[in-house]
């Protein structure tokens, strides 16, 4: 029984891995399929778009979420559509049609990428912390 509460608090089992996986993978779950709002778009990194008429902040998002019994990508790809859905949201209650310039802030470092996003993993959580611009855009 002693062995196995040592063995329950020992650091070498939590685990932190910063990991990386594709914004694209993500966006085309059938959870994001469902949930997603096709009225606001979604930029990430330096993807083109249209000239912005009116910026409207910069908004940040931290997002956690069980990782329990789930692969590394599931879970991050869950917790990265809690965090788009956020930005999204934000988008909608600022009047904007965009979040543009979006990039991966896990624990305040900013990794800047049109095609990969940063997660978190642990043992039972993962995270995903995103940054992004809220925007009008003008027409294409």
């Amino acid at each position: 029984m002693i062995a196995i509460i040592v063995t329950a608090n020992s650091p070498a089992l939590a685990r932190d891995e910063r990991l990386s996986f594709p914004v694209e993978a993500a966006l085309s779950t059938a959870a994001a399929q469902d949930k997603l709002d096709r009225g606001v778009r979604l930029y990430f990194g330096e993807q083109k778009h249209p000239k912005p008429v009116a910026n409207l902040g910069e908004w940040a998002t931290n997002k956690k979420t069980n990782a329990f019994n789930k692969s590394d990508q599931e879970a991050c790809e869950w917790v990265f559509l809690s965090a788009v859905l956020e930005l999204q949201e934000r988008a909608r209650k600022q009047g904007g049609d965009a979040v543009i310039n979006i990039k991966s802030n896990y624990k305040n470092t900013e990794t800047t990428s049109n095609t990969e996003y940063m997660c978190g993993a642990g043992n039972i959580m993962a995270g995903v912390a995103l940054k992004g611009t809220v925007v009008k855009l003008g027409a294409k």
